[in-house]
């Protein structure tokens, strides 16, 4: 038996006058499942809603007992109504009675009926919940059928994301849709963040569902898949990928999905049965979303962000808005929460109104994290599916200590962490009223503690945290952050004002470190096997030498009159670092030939980053001006682990006796040639580490101006001497038959612990 006549257009249509009346909930959905059952001409229509706790709740029905309202719950995978929740597939069935997963519930009274149909409530590929049909005869459901309970299920979605269906429930229970989340990642930058969620790339709300002519529906979603087919091929044939943010792998991807005919097909399908093309585009995204999250592949569960995000061109196309949505008046106390960021467009952002940062990307070494480090803002990424679980305006809170967040938190989960964002603020008091204090141990050992820097919002935490300088100014920020390659002009001009805020302090300015994960948007990629051992750093400065010479021009430009200290990243062998030397020096010639202001003094020096270089320690220490160690990628590479690959980046730990018998070699060989060494990785700024690098007889640490207090209440607390001496008696235990110790943090931890040292 089809549904009645022009049934889905019709049903949408009085769906929309329901939702409208000012009724109470119960009763809207009471008179929304009569209706949905006299259009799809069912003896029963019931609305199954997903709980808070994973349970499918009977929320209204027509047909079933009324009593049951309420009353009747399924597990996930319980029942036909928990497998439809569980697959978020839908189903039907000419005799339910008889297929296997059929659970008889008999307060409900259905087991007078055969035919059954059910579909998933989707939002985003989340299920909120299951719509179903019954009928007493053995009825065979057309494809049309399931397409318009699929439609009106769309339109139900948002209805129960809306909140309204809050309370109708077993008291206690919230809806899925609404439920309070606890969500783990990776701690990106530390601090607690307290706000609403503002999200970095909104999605599209489809507002418009209802079509009033499928013809002129069906040609919008042609002439706007032609479009984004169009824009997809030109900037693959410009050869201007990076510009656009796209690399070339993915725009290929783009185009596959542009160009799959079932793709096409279904929502074409959709449109049919009485929808917009906007909305056919969100209800199919929404069916595939939900299938690929429950994918065990995962080739295809990555295919799940490039489907998202050619399904967001194209809705964009349709409501005519441009791919990127600018926030022209952010809301205080906003969190932000994006799929992935880039570091320029977190600086569009008014920070005075920031409080926080979730994403599902990005690692600890990502550039995004370098900048919400600068800008002092708590940032935990590596959050699965966190784009599709918030909606705008959603309470939330970002733990960027423990790399926890919490959505739509309870009254005293929000509570205790306001508490805690008390504490931690009057323990960021008590890091302020170190400010002034001598970086000086209790044995009279004086640590210099520099900041990482890289933009000019970085600079004014010198006088907030009392840091004796930049231990290293990033600058290949200003490069990652603009649309096109800076000008030596600009570069100059930034550098001056580096200097002119750094008064009378010391700086040190690191030379382009690019390539690897470090690719600027307007720089073709260069396809690498492992880009992290490729063409990178001074690589690319000695093999495009016009890259480093405007560089320095410009740094021995803003410098006149003052002491440059000036840095090469990744040097592998000391003749490397002549090579780039001699052309610096070659610079400073020319701006003597030209009688250009230089200068007072120029120091170079070397980052000790790649391992080949600590069996070149004699050399290199004599070839330098100073020594600066990137312990990231000088850990990276000695234990040849990705820092970025999940896999194995937690594998090895940089307290182990390897590590610590590399570093203290280093130390040793800069100690014997007099050359000043710096450590501006991330272990200088973790207290634990800061001391360990300490008692190897580092003097100098860089790090974040949020570490410089907790470093600072540290080294303020240790007597050095008995932490060198315990150092050097745990690295030189190497006598037969000694038990082999994988780390030392354990042991470090006891040492401070005993000793009342903080970390």
């Amino acid at each position: 038996m089809p549904s009645a006549p022009g049934g889905p257009r019709i049903l949408l249509r009085r769906l929309r006058e329901i939702m409208a009346e000012p009724v109470p909930a119960q009763a809207r959905l009471d008179r929304i499942v009569i209706l949905i059952a006299a259009n799809m001409v069912s003896e029963v229509c019931s609305l199954y809603v997903m709980r808070a706790d994973e349970t499918l709740e009977l929320y209204a029905t027509e047909g079933l007992n009324r009593e049951a309202v309420h009353q009747t719950k399924l597990r996930l995978g319980e029942g036909l109504v928990g497998l439809i929740g569980e697959s978020a597939e839908p189903l039907a069935l000419s005799d339910a009675q008889n297929h296997p997963a059929f659970s008889y519930k008999p307060e409900t009274g259905e087991e007078i009926y055969h035919g059954f149909m059910g579909v998933p409530v989707l939002r985003a590929g989340n299920t909120l919940g299951v719509l179903v049909v019954q009928n007493r005869t053995y009825r065979v459901y057309t494809e049309e059928e399931i397409e318009a309970l699929q439609t009106t299920a769309m339109v139900l979605a948002e209805l129960i994301a809306s909140g309204e269906l809050t309370g109708l429930g077993e008291p206690g229970t919230e809806t899925a849709a609404r439920r309070p989340l606890h969500c783990r990642g990776v701690a990106l930058a530390d601090g607690l963040g307290l706000g609403h969620v503002v999200l970095h790339e909104p999605r599209v709300v489809v507002r418009n569902i209802i079509a009033s002519d499928v013809d002129s529906e069906l040609a919008r979603l042609e002439a706007a898949i032609a479009a984004v087919r169009s824009s997809i091929d030109e900037m693959l044939e410009r050869g201007d990928i990076a510009h656009q943010g796209d690399h070339r792998d993915v725009l290929e991807t783009f185009r596959m999905f542009a160009n799959d005919q079932g793709w096409l097909r279904r929502m074409r399908e959709a449109i049919r049965t009485g929808i917009t093309a906007e909305a056919a585009v969100e209800r199919v995204q929404s069916d595939s979303r939900a299938r690929l999250m429950r994918s065990t592949d995962p080739y295809l569960r990555e295919r799940l962000h490039d489907l998202e995000d050619l399904t967001n061109r194209l809705l964009r196309r349709l409501v005519g808005r441009d791919m990127v949505e600018k926030q022209d008046a952010l809301p205080d106390n906003a969190v932000l929460v994006a799929r992935a960021m880039g570091p320029a467009a977190l600086l569009d952002y008014d920070r005075s109104r920031l409080r926080g940062l979730v994403l599902e990307e990005g690692g600890e070494t990502s550039h995004i994290a370098i900048v919400a480090r600068a800008l002092a803002i708590p940032v935990v990424s590596a959050v699965e599916n966190v784009t599709s679980l918030v909606e705008a305006g959603d309470a939330i809170i970002v733990d960027g200590d423990a790399g926890e967040v919490q959505i739509r938190p309870p009254a005293d989960i929000e509570s205790s962490y306001a508490v805690k964002a008390r504490l931690r603020a009057r323990r960021q008091a008590q890091y302020r009223l170190l400010r002034d204090k001598p970086s000086r141990s209790i044995d009279g050992v004086s640590v210099s503690l520099l900041l990482n820097a890289g933009l000019l919002v970085d600079l004014p935490h010198l006088g907030e945290t009392g840091a004796d300088g930049v231990g290293l100014f990033r600058t290949e920020l200003q490069f990652m952050i603009a649309e096109r390659m800076p000008s030596a002009k600009d570069q100059q001009a930034l550098y001056a004002d580096v200097f002119a805020s750094m008064g009378d302090r010391p700086v040190t300015f690191r030379t382009l470190d690019i390539g690897g994960d470090k690719l600027l948007p307007y720089m073709p990629r260069v396809e690498e096997e492992n880009p992290a051992l490729g063409w990178r750093a001074i690589r690319i400065a000695l093999d495009r030498p016009a890259l480093l010479r405007i560089q320095a021009r410009a740094l021995l430009k803003a410098a006149a009159g003052r002491h440059l200290r000036l840095m090469f990243p990744m040097v592998a062998t000391s003749a490397e670092f002549r090579r780039a030397k001699a052309l610096v020096e070659g610079e400073l010639d020319y701006l003597a030939r030209q009688g250009s202001p230089r200068p007072t003094q120029v120091s170079m020096g070397a980052m000790v980053e790649v391992p080949s270089l600590l069996f070149e320690m004699d050399e290199i220490a004599r070839a330098a001006d100073f020594l600066s160690i990137g312990s990231n990628d000088l850990m990276q590479f000695l234990f040849a682990a990705d820092r970025g690959n999940k896999l194995v980046s937690g594998r090895f730990d940089n307290l182990s006796p390897a590590a610590l018998r590399a570093l203290r070699r280093i130390a040793q060989w800069a100690g014997a040639a007099d050359c000043p060494v710096t450590v501006c990785g991330e272990m200088a700024g973790r207290p634990l580490e800061a001391m360990t690098l300490i008692g190897l007889g580092f003097r100098r640490l860089s790090m974040s101006a949020a570490s410089v207090g907790p470093v600072k209440a540290m080294l303020l607390a240790l007597d050095t001497r008995p932490l060198t001496e315990f150092l050097d008696r745990s690295l030189d235990a190497v006598a037969p038959g000694h038990d082999h110790v994988e780390t030392l943090r354990p042991a470090l931890l006891a040492f401070a612990e005993q000793n009342q040292i903080p970390i």
